[in-house]
This record gives structure tokens, C-alpha cells and sequence, in this order.
């Protein structure tokens, strides 16, 4: 059975109030740079069960009227297309969906800001696009040598040839469409233009993992690790933190890198900086509202392995760098798992055995393996979403819910009109026969009840599978992974 391990009313609570004292430290006016997904940190609530992806919206709603939004995202990110993992879209898309988002919940979306700009045409085509689309655009510029030169970062030559983000309100939220966009640069970049003009800025934090009072060790944050491997971050012992205070807390080598950055701006601001230690910037609260750590510590355990497969799987389809997969390797070998142990692996890979074709399982919230197989109507994908859609509508296996005489027309209209080459039915092609079914089946009406208790179960795959099926699963909340394999040897694998 699913448990809970994470308290998410506390952890509103206790942030909300955390927040409010920052902003009041300083003032004035605050850059919150927001770390992880904003508006849904699926991540999150995958590692630390009873997290709701939207907690941190629920505390910004609380002060909308105070505060205003900037999305930041590289042009390093956009010119190599690179996509949210949860969501299959791009980084440039998902700005777009980002602003739609906030403004459809009433929070003000100030401007959107491209880092890491240096003549890429993508970013250059987006900026035209956000602008026919009377979005402000700002260009935050790369600098040599960032963030070691300290003389030229912080000059007339190095912050001050970004763009000034012209924003008005007090409180300034920094997020973006995923890790390494050039946040926290941003807001340091806005400071020194600030200091310039006169106004007294502060900066703060808010950055989910790693946790800082958890081991460095501890599942939830090489979670974290294993989640960000693309960008090579490293969890560690804030040396900052433990000479100041004598006491152990967990940061990223990007945030300890860029300190002595953060500190030297602050001291030609002030005279002095009012922080110790990266982790002094942060306004983390999680650590604190862990109620369950066996609970968070399976449950993180589990990400880790599919972040393994999803590595694996992108280093095949040349997405990633083998050496993403080593890390992924080593970060398991750390926990003493392997692949094998998330249970949704091995009975598909015994069901491909059993029947000499690809084979899909699925774990249920109860903890039982339902597996599907390839068949002359159905993929494995869509006959396992049918039979655990059977098993947890409580409706016989022996039961057919969609009769053939309805599959074969599809298959027609697939093969001969639409000119696909597979007749079998795509798991979208499948809920939709189902839907139709469910006006006059009672089973088939059950079945499609039954839909929402997938969410948050795992699904393992023999095979990588297509964008449809893989999009399916995502949006039905399940935890997808892939044997970093294709069904066939050819080259050009289609997407749909």
C-alpha cells in the first residue's frame, strides 16, 4: 500500500512563514529565486510522498498582490531543445505554458528572461515570438569565465551588460522550466543593477533538495542527484555553513561555487553580507515536515532507479551523455539497489521471456503485478492498461471490454487510410474505444472509473516506447520507465 511520509499542510505552513520573515529582513525589495518546479514539482512529490506538486502556488497566493513573476530560460537549453521530463515539451513551451498558468490563478508575470544569451538563433526566434505576443523579454548575457571572475562578473562589463529587468513589485519570484536556467545569475545580475540605482535589493532562496538538515547520504537527496545528472551537481557538506556555525548542512557544489559571488556583491551593496553560507540563503523548510522517513526513503529509492532507466534510455535515443548513466549506476551502487529492484522490471522482462515479444507490468496502489503482452490487436502497453484497469474496476479477467468487432475497424482506418504500418491500438486509441463502450457496457463504465487510482503507479516497459503511449502514461500520473531498448533493429524509429 501507498504511504504517506511528508505532512503538506505543516510544510505550507512553516514555509509561508519563513518567507514572510525574509521578505521582512530586508525590506525593501526581495529576488526569491525559486529552485525546482514551481507550479508542479511532480519530483518532489515522487520522493517525499504526500508533497502536493502545487504547495509552492498555495503560499504565493497569499501574497499576489505583492508579488510578480519572472520566468528565466537559457538559450543553451532552447538550441539544444530540451525538454521537462514529466512533460514531454520543450523548455521554450513550457515557459509559454508557465505564463498561461500563473495567469490563470491571478499571479502577475512581469517578463520573461533568456540567459546564457550568445547570438543562439533559437533564443532569438523565441524572443520574437514572446514579444508578437506582448511578452517583455530581457537578455541576460554570458560571461567568460562565470563564476571564477569575480573582477569582471561584477563590473560594467560583466552584470552590467545584462539587461535591467524592469520589475515593480516588492517581492521578486525568479523560477524557470527546470534546473540550470541561470536563476540565481539573474537575480544577482538585478542586484548589481539595483545598487546602481539606488535601490536597496535583497536575494533569498527557495530550493527544495537537496534538503539541507537530511544526511548528505540520505535517499532524498541523491534523488536529487540522480535527477540532475545532466548537469553534473554534486550534493556536499556546506564548508561555508560548518565554519561559521560548527554545524553540518547539505548544499549543491553550484550554490558553494557561487557564494563568494553572492558575497562580495552583497559587501559592495552593504559593507558586508548579511549571509554566512549558501545554505543561510535558503528558506527551505522540508526537512522539517518528513513524518514518515522509511516512507520518503523507499519512495526516493525508487526515483533513483528511474531516473537510472530514463538516462539509459535518452543515452540511446543519442539524448545523453553516457557518462549521465555511470552516475545514474553509481548512485544506485551508493543505495545498494539495482534496476531489478523496483518490482514493475523483472515481471516484465519474464512476461517478454514467456511470449518472445515486447511485454509491459504495472505495479498496483495494492502492490500487485498486472502485466500485458503483445497481440494482434493490442500492444503490451494497451492490453496491460486494460487488464489493470479490469483488476481495479474489480471486474472479471475472462471479461472482454472492448469486443474485436470494434478494435478491427480501427485497425482498418489505421492501416488503410491513415498509413500506419502497425495495426495494433495505441493506449490513446484504446481509452477512447473504451469511452465509447462505457456508454452502454456497465464493465466498460467501471473500467473507465477506474482510471484515476493509476496515478502514482509505476509502469515498466520491455521496450522504448512511443511519444503516444509514453505521453498516455504521463498524463494518466503514472511513474513510466523503459528497458533502454527498440521493439525493432531499424534505424528510423517513428514517434507516433
Amino acid at each position: 500500500m501507498k504511504k504517506t511520509g511528508f505532512d503538506n499542510d505543516k510544510y505550507v505552513q512553516l514555509q509561508s512563514a519563513r518567507i514572510r520573515e525574509r521578505i521582512e529582513r530586508f525590506g525593501g525589495k526581495l529576488y526569491l529565486e525559486f529552485g525546482g518546479k514551481l507550479f508542479d514539482d511532480y519530483h518532489a512529490s515522487r520522493v517525499l510522498p504526500g508533497f502536493q506538486p502545487d504547495s509552492k502556488v498555495r503560499m504565493l497566493l497569499e501574497m499576489r498582490d505583492e508579488a510578480e513573476i519572472v520566468i528565466v530560460i537559457s538559450a543553451d537549453d532552447m538550441e539544444r531543445s530540451k525538454r521537462r521530463g514529466d512533460l514531454g515539451i520543450t523548455y521554450d513551451e513550457d515557459a509559454l505554458r508557465l505564463i498561461d498558468a500563473f495567469r490563470a490563478i491571478g499571479l502577475y508575470v512581469g517578463s520573461v528572461s533568456i540567459t546564457h544569451y550568445r547570438g543562439q538563433q533559437a533564443a532569438d526566434v523565441f524572443r520574437k515570438r514572446l514579444e508578437a505576443l506582448n511578452v517583455k523579454v530581457y537578455m541576460q548575457h554570458w560571461i567568460p569565465n562565470y563564476p571564477s571572475n569575480l573582477s569582471l562578473i561584477v563590473s560594467d562589463d560583466g552584470f552590467g551588460k545584462n539587461d535591467y529587468i524592469e520589475t515593480t513589485r516588492r517581492l521578486v519570484v525568479v523560477t524557470a522550466p527546470g534546473p540550470g536556467s541561470g536563476k540565481m545569475a539573474a537575480c544577482l545580475s538585478q542586484l548589481y543593477h539595483e545598487h546602481k540605482r539606488g535601490v536597496k535589493a535583497g536575494y533569498a532562496k527557495f530550493e527544495t533538495f537537496p534538503v539541507w538538515n537530511l544526511p548528505l547520504k540520505h535517499p532524498v537527496n541523491l534523488a536529487y542527484e540522480a535527477a540532475t545528472a545532466d548537469l553534473d551537481d554534486v550534493n556536499m557538506i556546506d564548508p561555508f555553513h560548518l565554519e561559521a556555525y560548527g554545524e553540518s548542512a547539505v548544499n549543491y557544489n553550484r550554490d558553494v561555487e557561487i557564494f563568494p559571488v553572492l558575497n562580495a556583491m552583497f559587501e559592495r551593496i552593504y559593507g558586508e553580507s548579511p549571509y554566512k553560507s549558501p545554505t543561510d540563503m535558503g528558506v527551505n523548510m522540508a526537512g522539517f515536515c518528513i513524518t514518515d522517513d522509511a516512507a520518503c526513503r523507499e519512495a526516493s529509492t525508487r526515483e533513483v532507479i528511474r531516473r537510472y532507466f530514463a538516462a539509459a534510455c535518452n543515452h540511446r535515443q543519442g539524448l545523453a551523455e553516457e557518462a549521465e548513466v555511470y552516475k545514474e549506476e553509481l548512485l544506485m551502487n551508493q543505495l545498494g539497489v539495482k534496476a531489478g529492484d523496483l518490482p514493475v522490471v523483472p515481471a516484465s522482462l519474464a512476461r517478454a521471456e514467456e511470449t518472445g515479444a515486447p511485454a509491459v507490468a504495472m505495479e498496483m496502489p495494492d502492490g500487485r503485478l498486472i502485466t500485458g503482452k503483445t497481440s494482434s490487436l493490442l500492444g503490451a502497453s494497451s492490453a496491460c492498461l486494460l487488464n489493470a484497469l479490469k483488476y481495479l474496476g474489480g471486474i472479471p479477467e475472462d471479461v472482454t471490454l472492448i469486443a474485436p468487432s470494434i478494435i478491427q475497424p480501427i485497425q482498418h482506418l489505421k492501416v488503410e487510410h491513415m498509413g500506419n504500418h502497425n495495426p495494433r491500438l495505441h493506449t490513446d486509441e484504446v481509452l477512447i474505444a473504451l469511452s465509447i463502450c462505457a456508454v452502454s457496457d456497465p464493465n466498460a463504465e467501471k473500467a473507465m472509473d477506474a482510471l484515476a487510482e493509476l496515478a502514482g503507479c509505476d509502469v515498466h516497459s520491455t521496450v522504448i516506447l512511443s511519444n503516444v503511449d509514453a505521453t498516455v502514461f504521463q498524463r494518466l500520473g503514472m511513474y513510466l520507465t523503459c528497458e533502454p531498448h527498440y521493439q525493432t533493429k531499424k534505424l528510423y524509429h517513428k514517434k507516433g
